[in-house]
């Protein structure tokens, strides 16, 4: 919430005015203004492709403006690079990961600003000053594992430990919490406060509206790569805000669902387990169902979603789609017997970033295009992209476009095309909307419902309970590793759910059904 300023924080520590970046033909940027100031709390608010990354992008260096004025406490400054930026205090937390897997966290930290003795790298130093950014945040990572080893929330804790520990007087976050659970959120946000407290200019880009209450002093609105308006976060709200970023009112939240499952089940899973990892689980989906995975980061909802699909191995029990047993050892033959899992990381496990639309469309089927003598049909994959390109109304010049140069919520409709031309029967879902902006979250839910209502077993992993309670038919919650309770999204509450994934030891997974009766207000 927005907290009065110190009177020499009141004069603006960045400001920028008429700047414009055009790549190719297409114009990311037009004219735009934004003024921050120290201690501050600005958030940048609009949907995917408005230009709020491109702008971040030119202020950290990472772009160069075609036009317009950047000027840094009172001086005018051109920022050629990410080493200028970084000299000026301008630091940036990109959305995508920016870490070496194969480093030790204390090593990512400090990468390229290595702490010496003479010649050598001075370890105990690098090590302690990673250990003292880690505990700033609150976290308990140790600064010598390797980032390989860590989860995606973890990850993203280390990538702000790195940017804190650059002592950045403009301090730019993009999407810091989309991968963080609720404790980890409250940290991240705490952190914030305690950075604006002493005098940091922070810009903010979060798609989570609800928590840019509990932080921001001032929003700037972007669409189509235009200022729309900036205003006081105490003067305005989410709803005006949202009508500014889509240039319509969104009177509504989550679709209204046009799916009615049945009682046939479609996925059994029976005593899964990985030693240490996770289970016995046991549950089932029916057809036409919307499952929901809640639980606690580190719960084991996503471990559970890549063993069905053979990304990880598994110790002991069975899988069974549509009354037949599989034996699932390899993505491959999960994906020969119809299930199909959507990675949160899509970039990084779920597309070809530097392909076409078209490619990425086709790839898991293409033996579906290919001649007797096994070469593509090249018009009949641009017919097959075309036709999903309409159905999903995914926004490409055409079939042949990059994907790496659409905006999240396109690519993610991607890759749902993909397991759709593939006619995959189960769909796992793991935080499908990630990244995503307001509009283009409720085109998602529609496609989730749509796949639902055409038969397919949908099973959603997801952080955000708001989503959860609004999406799903039921909710299966995890905690260490077991399932707590399998819940009837329509009798509970997040309340209920949060209980249920929090408090007391794990214990053995009920039966499917037998949850049901305990599920009430």
């Amino acid at each position: 919430m927005s907290t009065p300023l110190p009177d020499d924080w009141r004069a603006p520590l960045l400001r920028t005015q008429g700047v414009c970046k055009r790549f190719d033909n297409v114009v990311a940027l037009s004219g735009v203004a934004l003024e921050v100031r120290r201690g501050e709390v600005h958030a940048i608010c609009g949907e995917n492709g408005a230009g709020k990354s491109t702008l971040m992008k030119i202020l950290s260096g990472v772009y160069t403006p075609d036009d317009g004025e950047i000027h840094f406490d009172g001086e005018p400054v051109r920022i050629g690079g990410l080493r200028e930026a970084q000299a000026l205090g301008i630091v940036m937390i990109h959305q995508e990961l920016n870490l070496v897997p194969h480093l030790t966290v204390a090593e990512n930290i400090w990468l390229g600003r290595e702490p010496r003795r003479g010649w050598f790298v001075d370890r105990e130093r690098q090590r302690e000053g990673a250990r003292a950014c880690l505990q700033r945040l609150g976290v308990d990572i140790d600064p010598d594992v390797e980032v390989s080893t860590l989860s995606i929330a973890q990850q993203q804790m280390v990538e702000i430990a790195k940017a804190l520990s650059m002592q950045a007087r403009l301090l730019i976050m993009d999407e810091p919490t989309s991968s963080l659970g609720e404790a980890d959120t409250r940290r991240m946000l705490q952190v914030v406060q305690d950075l604006k407290r002493e005098g940091v200019g922070i810009l903010y880009i979060s798609h989570r509206l609800d928590e840019l209450e509990h932080i921001v002093d001032r929003v700037t609105v972007l669409r189509d790569g235009q200022y729309i308006a900036t205003m006081d976060w105490k003067d305005t709200s989410i709803a005006e805000i949202v009508s500014l970023m889509v240039g319509r009112e969104l009177n509504q939240q989550f679709p209204q669902a046009n799916r009615q499952p049945d009682d046939q089940v479609l996925l059994r899973v029976r005593q899964l387990k990985r030693d240490g990892v996770f289970g016995p689980v046991d549950f089932e989906l029916r057809r036409g169902e919307i499952l929901g995975f809640a639980g606690l980061v580190g719960a084991g909802r996503t471990e559970v979603a890549r063993a069905i699909f053979g990304a990880d191995r598994l110790d002991s029990g069975s899988i069974e789609l549509d009354g037949q047993a599989l034996a699932i050892r390899s993505p491959g033959d999960a994906i020969a017997a119809g299930i199909a899992y959507l990675s949160e990381d899509r970039k990084a496990h779920g597309l070809a970033v530097k392909m076409s639309v078209a490619h990425n469309i086709t790839l898991a089927n293409l033996g579906a295009l290919s001649s007797r003598l096994g070469f593509i049909d090249a018009a009949r994959e641009h017919e097959t992209a075309d036709t999903f390109i309409r159905r999903l109304n995914i926004r490409t010049p055409s079939p042949s476009q990059i994907t790496r140069l659409l905006s999240g919520g396109n690519q993610q409709k991607i890759v749902i095309a993909k397991w759709l031309f593939r006619q995959a029967r189960v769909i796992l879902f793991d935080e499908p909307t990630r990244g995503i902006d307001v509009g283009a979250r409720y085109a998602i839910y529609e496609l989730m419902d749509e796949l639902a209502a055409a038969g397919i077993g949908v099973i959603m992993i997801s952080s955000d309970l708001p989503e959860i309670m609004g999406l799903t038919d039921r909710v299966a919650v995890f905690r260490q590793g077991r399932l707590a309770a399998m819940l009837e999204t329509r009798h509970c509450s997040q309340q209920h759910i949060m209980h249920h994934a929090s408090v007391g030891p794990a214990e053995v997974s009920e039966p499917p059904h037998a949850a049901l009766a305990t599920t009430g207000p």
